[in-house]
């Protein structure tokens, strides 16, 4: 696969280290920039919670965009006591990622050992709190938008490369705000997996989703809008599986022979 490579300074991480663009300019693919960091040392970084484990407490990555390589001004806190100044990274060991300083090591908390103590248990108590059954069992009401708490998290393998994210058709459309195809992804699959009921999308009216998702958004459905298959598609599902599955057969084939 032709790729073209552009790696610059990072300005918002410590000095040396580099962020590097790989865009892909053949295959099904073409167009789409990864993205990758460098430390000073030469090591790779394929995503933000590797960077984050790298380098641990020795710097907070919360408002650091990984995609754009820097800070997102809209998570920054309004402090007038910190602007203008300068961060000091000189006892930071990015080699290894970990403070240097004794002194900056969060304490541990210190909690006396119950473990000893006489203690007497009452199992005739009865319970003074009684659950409310007058109009019926309550039950909690699902959070929207919360496959949003997924982005930026992909498999891998066991030397830590990422697995390429998987291609969706064009006729799955998010829903909501912000809301991209990777979600889109994982919403689509936590829905065939866990749902009871059948898989049908948003079926409101899409100009009223983009003006208020959060009153007409259904949370029982994935954020796709909705989709109808046909026996058409049905059928040319099975005919790619057929291909596919020959494909597999004559390459084991050739392998045994």
């Amino acid at each position: 696969m032709s790729v073209e490579k552009k790696k610059f300074e990072c300005s918002a991480l410590p000095k040396g280290w580099q962020r590097e663009e790989v865009i892909r300019k053949s295959g099904i693919s073409a167009g789409k920039v990864d993205v990758y960091y460098y430390s000073p040392n030469g090591k790779k970084f394929r995503s933000k919670p590797q960077l984050a484990r790298y380098l641990g407490d020795a710097l907070d990555l919360a408002t650091f965009d990984f995609r754009s390589g820097k800070i997102n001004s809209l998570l920054l806190r309004k402090n007038k006591k910190q602007r203008g100044t300068q961060f000091d990274y000189s006892w930071v060991d990015f080699s290894r990622g970990v403070r240097n300083d004794a002194s900056l090591v969060p304490p541990i908390r210190q909690t006396a050992s119950i473990f000893k103590q006489p203690v007497t248990v009452y199992k005739t108590q009865e319970g003074k709190v009684k659950a409310d059954f007058k109009h019926g069992a309550q039950e909690k009401p699902k959070q929207l938008f919360w496959e949003k708490r997924l982005e930026g998290l992909r498999a891998c393998d066991l030397d830590g490369f990422e697995f390429d994210a998987m291609e969706l058709p064009r006729a799955l459309r998010a829903v909501g705000p912000h809301v991209g195809e990777e979600t889109l992804l994982q919403s689509v699959a936590t829905a065939l997996h866990v749902s009871t009921q059948p898989v049908t999308g948003q079926t409101g009216s899409r100009s009223a989703l983009e003006k208020n998702p959060g009153v007409f958004l259904n949370p029982d459905q994935p954020l796709v809008q909705a989709v109808a298959v046909a026996d058409e598609d049905i059928k040319r599902q099975e005919e790619r599986v057929a291909t596919a599955r020959k494909k597999l057969q004559d390459a084991l084939k050739r392998f045994v022979a």
